[in-house]
Order: C-alpha cells, then structure tokens, then sequence
C-alpha cells in the first residue's frame, strides 16, 4: 500500500521517472547483502534522498481494530515500537556507494496520515529518535510538498543548465565571428597584393621601354604569321625610341 501511494505522489510531484528519481535502484554495499530502496531522489550537486515505503503497519491496523482501551494501548506501543525499529534499520544500512550517492538523509514514508499521527501523540519524540538518525518522517501531504519543493528546484537548475549553455555557445559564436573577420582582413590583405602583382606584370607587358605586348605588335606589322591579334584591353605604350615599321613597299623599292 505504501508502494502505492509513493506512486501515486511522485506522478503528481512534476518530477521526471527515471531522471529526477528512479525506483528500485539497487546497490551491494561493500560487497555485502544487496539493497534495493524504494526510491531515490536525485538533487542538484549530485545529491540524492532514499525513500523508504516499508514502514510497518500491522500494529496500528491492529490497534485501530481494538476492542478495548487496554488492547488499543498495547496495540499503539508496539506500533511505537515497530517504528523505532524501523528507523533503526534504515539508519543501520549503508548508503549507495560515494560515487554513485551523497545521500544526506532517509525518508520513512508513512502512507497513512493517522498512523504517524497516533504515534507521535503516544510518543512526541519520535520525530527527534529519527532526526537524531538521519531520517526524515514523511506522511503524504509532508512528502508531497517536498517533491514538488524538489522538483521546483530542478526547473531552477535545468533553467540555469540552459542559461550556462546559451552563454557558452555565444561565447563560441562571437569568438568563431572574431576569427572570421580576421580571416576576411587577411583575405582583403592577399587581394591587395595580388592586385599589386597584377598591376606590376601588366606594366611589364605593355608599359616601358621594349614593352613585350609592343614588340609583339611590331612583329606582327613586320609580317609575323599569328592567327589570333592581342585583346584590346591590353594596349601598348609606343616607344619613341624604336624604329618605324618598314611596310612591304618600301621592302619591294
């Protein structure tokens, strides 16, 4: 029945199966007798809480059933009793490994609200017996109001998880952005030079004394035999100093 509940109360928490808790997660500690709590709550900072829903109920169903006052107080002690034996056991066993768990504490589930409540009137130390051994008393109102506490605090961390992710990659973005207006300076840079190495062959081409583009042009008024002429786009500056053409009538006197 506590199984049942505990359900019950974690579909209802906002906290997430199987990331935010995980039921039955069993560990061996120190090689020893294998333990498989309930649940376990995970926290922020790799922390985690075990619940326990085992908590036993024979004697306050038994002494809620009483006939008389003698048997209902007998009935309410030994219910008393079975829960300090209860808290004893939990606080007895070893928790998950360190590098699987920080546990800080054990939840002792009690499903029936009437039950702890019985037993704290008959004994109101109860509650410090199980602080004094690291467990927390739970009824489902008290649990409920935890695990949504919990799970508020994971909305919190998921949205911080985000925010750290954002900052990161725009972090990233304006580095890689950096990097890329280097590279487009270095770019403009290697254009520049190679436009200056373009001019510079250009000019030795069709600028200058004994320009080659001018003398080819002589050659082909000499009588050089090319099928294509040079393009335009490349004139050739005249050189005053070179000779005129000698045309084919002057050849022929």
């Amino acid at each position: 029945w506590g199984e049942v509940v505990l359900t019950s109360i974690l579909e209802r928490s906002g906290l997430r199966a199987g990331e935010d808790y995980a039921f039955r997660e069993s560990y061996s500690p120190d090689g020893g007798q294998r333990l498989r709590p309930d649940v376990v709550i995970n926290l922020p900072g790799e922390q985690r809480v075990v619940i326990d829903s085992k908590v036993p109920l024979a004697a306050f169903e038994a002494y809620v059933n009483a006939q008389s006052d003698a048997e209902s107080l007998v009935e309410l002690t030994n219910h008393v009793a079975a829960l300090h034996g209860h808290i004893k056991d939990l606080a007895g066993r070893a928790p998950p490994p360190a590098s699987e768990s920080q546990r800080d504490y054990t939840v002792l589930f009690v499903p029936v609200e009437g039950a702890l409540a019985a037993a704290l009137r008959q004994d109101p130390n109860l509650t410090g017996f199980a602080v004094e051994n690291n467990v927390a008393l739970a009824t489902p109102a008290t649990l409920m109001l935890a695990l949504r506490s919990v799970a508020h605090v994971w909305q919190v961390e998921r949205r911080n998880r985000r925010a750290e992710a954002i900052a990161e990659r725009a972090g990233r973005l304006c580095d890689s952005f950096a990097g890329y207006l280097g590279d487009m300076e270095l770019l403009g840079d290697h254009l520049v030079r190679a436009r200056h190495a373009y001019e510079e062959a250009l000019g030795k081409l069709s600028s200058g004394r004994d320009n080659i583009i001018g003398q080819v042009e002589q050659l082909r008024e000499m009588g050089a035999q090319a099928a294509k002429s040079l393009p335009g786009s490349f004139p050739a500056e005249q050189n005053p100093d070179v000779a005129p053409t000698i045309g084919d009538a002057e050849l022929q006197a």
